[in-house]
């Protein structure tokens, strides 16, 4: 006789009807959220929706009573959307249909369920292992994750698309997925923008690309219930540094409902750290957040492994952080030769200097001009989050460094026509200057300002200038611009300011920003999240002021030919290293000699040694770094050669770059899938054809080249519309065609951005009384067609 298993709870979840505007309800609250709140994700918070709606539906899943771990608690559905965002890597099945949702080991009773899930939920499905690799060179970290999920809630008869979610640390840059299923496997690869021969022409949003600027998602189509997912994904990022410190972070925090179901089931993590310091000189660990052992240690090397069977997954981000053991400023020379397959055959190089850690180092005194853009889409949390950057900022500053602030829009307001000395009480006035002045309105124009700051430090004498550009839009004269500074930065020679500048959302052009502080000898930075705003503006700020080393040169000899990125070699700050590479010709001396000025005046000379980086990939740690600074200078010369070859060292590096895009090759069983090996990314083009794979192209990754249009409009950053649903876009078609025999004061679609602002109560109003009125309609066709007894025909 069979045993009964018990039927789970009824699955109290709102589905979307027949009617298209019920479609529509989930999508006007998240452009809603939007609209209201510009600091909100409306892509992040459709998200943690969904995942919210699937861990509610994975309720409806029945272990058997052989079991260890319980399906999430009732109250966790209380906590915020932010806390269903992922924070380590992740996959989720993505489900349409709330029916297939069952154990595929042991099916149950399940209470039918009608409707659809519009937008899909995301079930997180249980992870079986997790391997993390991280491999440390200079100031760079390449991070490998291997793990393996199974589809443990979805019908074995039935299929369903997965979707990966990958968080990733400092600067986060992927540089390949490679996933294996049954009967099937996957890999991307990146492709040049003019390479679409073979490729799908439809690309949805939701198949790949980026959830907020540090999680990259991935779609995986069609994979059976039951089934293993092997998983492989690789991304590099930046270590971050503080008081001779290097400090390592990756997200590796998993909740408890990824954890498998059963006393029996093995649990097998893995972590393995290998650091090589580039110094030659002694590394010294310092804080671990798990049990690592040490596995060798040499000058300048560390290695480290811990592998355990475990009961619940890793809850903890996995950090490390050590120290290189200097008290004085030091560096060193790194060469190397490319491989055949690189774009540039040119000798590599990479010069590295860092600050050590005396405390005493006196830093330069300063002549500060802060060019706040207080244009209309800086309203809100944007505006507010920068005030209190710059009031960190201002409180920073010594006694004896001036400074002025120019706020700017279509017109510039001063705080002060001449640079004033920071004492307490012109901080004071500053203060309440900015709570007066800075009121988000009006356009964008940045020369203006620009000019101005140049005009207010023309005279410093003694103190290094120093001007910080914050804007979160993007102009047209912006090469005229760069023009500009370059006439200026090259008159006033070693007694130019330095430009830093900081980049807001996506709708500036970061290249410009990237290409400006170049000209100007200074740092880059941006908040792509406006919730990370106020923290990288208050550490640009902070790191910026804290330079130690300026005019630095490098004594060329006239055998070797030098091209180092970036070409303006920036000043050597206490708060951070300076790392600048490059290619060559002709022949490396033993040392090589770098000059530069202290804060006191005096003259810093150094012999640099020059040695062969025989186990550091140059040509990985350097390429991000060249590929921004050349796609910069590609911009600024609207060079298409430059341009070209960025693609190819994009190609060959694995890093994306905004001449390439990503696609992702299916290969059936049987069918050897084209290597992920930089060698064998040359054309994948060609391979895939040879190869008889499906080649599905994802959306472009790249951050553009800025927004005029959403700029002129003053739209702040994180309120992109989202894409609407299917049904949505159904229901919008039908509004388009009934548009036309409106009055074009209004349409539909003015319908539809109105509703955003609605909440849901009145959309169910509103919804109502179109129903309504759409029955009395009806009504009225039947009394004046059928009831009257005249032929309707």
């Amino acid at each position: 006789m069979l045993a009964r298993v018990p039927t789970p709870k009824p699955f109290h979840k709102t589905l979307s009807l027949s009617f298209p505007i019920f479609n529509l309800r989930r999508s006007l609250a998240v452009l809603r959220d939007g609209i209201s709140q510009p600091e909100a994700s409306p892509m992040a918070d459709d998200f943690a929706k969904a995942v919210e709606d699937g861990i509610r539906l994975s309720k409806r899943i029945y272990f058997g009573k052989d079991r260890s771990v319980s399906p999430p608690k009732t109250e966790s559905m209380d906590k915020s959307l932010q806390s269903y965002l992922p924070t380590a890597p992740m996959v989720y099945a993505v489900i349409s249909d709330p029916a297939i949702v069952d154990n595929p080991d042991i099916p149950s009773y399940q209470p039918h369920v009608h409707g659809r899930c519009d937008p899909p939920a995301l079930i997180p499905l249980q992870m079986n292992g997790i391997t993390l690799e991280v491999y440390c060179y200079l100031d760079t970290a390449f991070v490998t994750v291997s793990g393996s999920w199974r589809v443990h809630c979805v019908m074995g008869s039935r299929s369903c698309d997965c979707r990966f979610a990958i968080p990733m640390g400092e600067q986060g840059s992927v540089l390949g997925v490679e996933v294996e299923v049954p009967k099937k496997s996957y890999c991307t690869q990146l492709i040049a923008m003019d390479d679409r021969t073979n490729v799908e022409k439809a690309v949805r949003p939701e198949t790949g690309g980026f959830l907020k600027p540090h999680i990259f998602v991935l779609t995986i189509p069609q994979v059976d219930g039951g089934s293993n997912l092997s998983v492989k994904v690789s991304w590099s990022q930046k270590l971050l540094y503080c008081n001779g410190q290097f400090s390592l972070g990756v997200p590796f925090s998993f909740p408890e409902y990824v954890t498998p179901a059963g006393k029996k089931i093995s649990k097998k993590e893995k972590i393995q750290l290998n650091v090589n310091s580039g110094t030659g000189t002694e590394v010294l660990c310092k804080t671990t957040s798990h049990p690592l052992k040490q596995q060798r240690r040499h000058v300048g090397k560390l290695d480290f492994l811990y592998e355990a069977e475990v009961l619940t997954w890793s809850s903890t981000d996995f950090t490390f952080s050590y120290t290189v053991s200097l008290s004085h400023i030091f560096g060193g020379v790194l060469l190397q030769s490319p491989s055949v397959h690189d774009v540039d055959q040119r000798e590599m190089f990479c010069l590295y200097l860092l600050p050590g850690v005396q405390q005493s180092r006196k830093v330069f005194r300063k002549d500060v001009v802060f060019v706040i853009d207080i244009s209309g889409s800086m309203r809100g949390k944007l505006l507010e989050d920068t005030k209190n950057a710059l009031s960190a900022a201002l409180s920073e500053l010594d006694p004896k460094d001036s400074f002025s602030i120019i706020a700017f829009n279509g017109e510039t307001f001063l705080f002060s026509s001449l640079m004033e000395l920071a004492t307490k009480e012109a901080i004071e006035n500053a203060t309440q200057w900015i709570g007066m002045n800075f009121i988000a309105g009006g356009g964008t124009n940045i020369l203006l300002p620009l000019n101005k700051a140049m005009e207010l430090l023309s005279d410093t004498r003694g103190s290094m200038p120093i001007i910080f550009l914050i804007t979160d839009g993007a102009v047209e004269d912006e090469r005229h611009i760069c023009d500009v500074m370059k006439s200026c930065v090259t008159n006033r020679g070693s007694k130019s300011p330095r430009i830093h500048t900081f980049g807001i959302g996506s709708f500036c052009n970061h290249y410009f920003l990237r290409m400006l502080a170049m000209i100007g000898g200074g740092y880059y930075d941006a908040a792509y999240d406006a919730d990370s705003v106020e923290f990288r503006m208050r550490r640009l700020f902070t790191q910026a002021s804290s330079a130690i080393l300026a005019n630095i040169t490098i004594d060329n000899s006239d055998d070797l030919e030098l091209e180092v990125y970036p070409s303006c070699i920036p000043d050597l700050l206490s708060e951070s290293p300076l790392t600048v590479s490059g290619r060559y010709r002709g022949n490396f001396p033993d040392t090589l000699k770098v000059r530069g000025v202290f804060a006191d005046l005096s003259n810093f000379v150094v012999d640099l040694k020059v040695q062969m980086a025989k186990e550091i990939p140059l040509d990985r740690v350097c390429a991000k770094q060249w590929i921004d600074l050349l796609t910069a200078q590609a911009w600024f010369s609207d060079d298409k050669q430059l341009e070209e070859k960025v693609a190819k060292m994009s190609i060959q590096t694995g890093i994306v770059s905004e001449y390439t895009r990503m696609i992702l090759l299916e290969t059936e069983e049987g069918k050897k899938a084209a290597g992920s090996e930089v060698s064998k990314k040359v054309d994948s083009r060609k391979q895939a054809e040879s190869k008889g794979q499906k080649i599905i192209l994802l959306p472009s990754l790249g951050v553009g080249f800025g927004n005029l249009s959403a700029t002129a409009e003053n739209i702040p950053p994180g309120c992109e519309a989202a894409k609407l649903p299917e049904a949505a876009e159904i229901f919008v078609k039908a509004a388009s065609n009934c548009c036309g025999k409106m009055c074009s004061c209004c349409c539909c679609m003015c319908c539809i951005q109105a509703c955003s602002r609605m909440n849901n109560q009145c959309a169910i109003v509103i919804t109502q009384l179109c129903t309504a009125l759409a029955f009395l309609g009806c009504l009225s066709c039947c009394s004046e067609v059928c009831c009257s007894g005249q032929d309707g025909g």
